[in-house]
């Protein structure tokens, strides 16, 4: 009798066989540490002038907001425009407003109003290309077979970002400020930019419309709306984000006044939270398929509810960082498992306008929790902040996970629906 082998696992790293992706991949993660990098810089020097946890919140919802308000605007680009050549304007654009906020930190003129207009200029710039590169990825591999993981991969690449540019981010401001910080991550766009322009990324034309520019931004929210499924994980998604996320822009409380440290604890600190996100997105590029996500999103949500409880509670260093590794980890199975999904679900026709929306809620919503989380932590403190929003993290998981059964028949049909068309979409 015959043995039967069982099929070959599939290769964490197969989206890497193509050219585009890996161009894209190698670039993003130079420019990502460096991202970082002036992220917590920009927190820990605003808390240095100020000392005011609302002023924290507060430029968190500059850097941030525009990506709410200003989102269906780049998701109508993303479907309406060459992707690749609008990336490279963004990231030339990010690359510029970093120089800048450098050369004003280093030469010891920044005040707190120079951090804030950055900071929404930057968010500006972030609402037109975070949808952009939302909806290009699909183009970057040769196989649809190949999406989930090249956005598995994304998301490690991310992470492990998270990981390197705090760390470094925390070294650099102890020793030299954090000007420095600001002008590696300007210096780091370069690679991203090179990355694009030597790719050869496919175009795909839209659809002749005779419609406006608002009537197409309303067909992609339409689809959001009558689509049970992808509302519903973008619902989901949207209550961690104003909810629980918040929590990283109140890091350098706890860091300073909680723990009792100073810029490198609070690099640490959110080095830890980035160390267990990468295994998240590391064990989401194992897999091979996107049916059983659905219960991975509910249980990831729970879990990171419980994660932010715990972290609010703790008063120890370590406990505290080995806590955020757990909660990093949930955190990043929930959004790239929602991310995989949503993409897996929706047509290329409407992917960018409905990315928009996903961003909007992912990107959008922090700056909204974050305002309220620096107010909060002005009055009831930091952990009971960061617990509250945890509490309600769980209370979203439960919710999203008794409307699972009635959710998984239209989108079993829809994944079906987009892999049929797969071939079709890119050429």
């Amino acid at each position: 009798m015959t043995e039967v082998l069982p099929p070959p696992r599939p290769h964490p790293l197969r989206a890497l066989r193509h050219r585009n992706f890996r161009l894209f991949f190698s670039g993003q993660l130079i420019s990502l540490i460096g991202t970082w990098m002036q992220s917590v810089a920009q927190s820990w020097l605003i808390y240095r002038l100020t000392g005011s946890s609302l002023l924290l919140g507060a430029v968190g919802f500059a850097g941030q907001a525009p990506a709410f308000f200003l989102g269906p605007i780049g998701g109508h680009v993303a479907d309406r425009f060459d992707r690749r050549r609008v990336l490279i304007v963004t990231q030339s654009l990010s690359m510029i407003l970093a120089f800048i906020l450098a050369a004003l930190t280093l030469t010891h003129v920044i005040h707190e109003w120079h951090i804030f207009v950055l900071a929404a200029l930057l968010g500006i710039v972030s609402a037109i290309d975070i949808p952009v590169r939302q909806a290009a990825l699909v183009l970057m591999v040769d196989s649809r077979d190949d999406l989930m993981n090249a956005i598995a991969l994304n998301s490690s690449m991310f992470n492990g970002a998270r990981i390197v540019g705090p760390a470094v981010a925390g070294l650099l401001v102890a020793a030299i400020g954090e000007g420095w910080c600001f002008f590696a991550n300007a210096v780091s766009y370069i690679a991203v930019i090179t990355g694009l322009v030597m790719m050869n990324m496919p175009h795909v034309a839209p659809a002749a419309t005779s419609t406006s520019a608002v009537a197409n931004i309303v067909e992609g929210f339409r689809f959001v709306a009558g689509t049970a499924p992808i509302r519903a994980l973008l619902l989901l998604v949207g209550v961690i984000s104003f909810t629980g996320t918040p929590f990283t822009v109140l890091m350098p409380i706890f860091a300073d006044k909680i723990i009792g440290g100073g810029a490198r604890t609070l690099g640490i600190l959110m080095g830890a939270s980035g160390v267990g996100a990468l295994a998240g997105s590391i064990t989401l590029a194992a897999r091979s398929t996107v049916y059983g996500l659905g219960r991975w999103v509910m249980i990831a949500s729970i879990a990171f509810g419980i994660g932010l409880v715990s972290f609010g509670s703790s008063r120890l260093f370590l406990l505290s960082a080995i806590v955020l590794i757990a909660t990093g980890f949930a955190m990043m199975v929930q959004m790239a498992s929602s991310n995989t999904l949503i993409q897996s679900m929706v047509p290329d026709v409407l992917r960018g306008r409905v990315m928009a929306v996903y961003s909007m809620m992912i990107m959008g919503m922090g700056p909204f929790g974050a305002l309220l989380a620096g107010s909060l932590a002005e009055r009831i403190g930091a952990p009971a902040a960061v617990m509250g929003g945890g509490v309600i993290c769980v209370i979203a998981g439960i919710v999203f996970g008794l409307r699972l059964p009635a959710l998984r028949g239209e989108g079993r049909r829809l994944i079906v629906a987009q892999e049929s068309a797969a071939g079709q979409t890119v050429a």
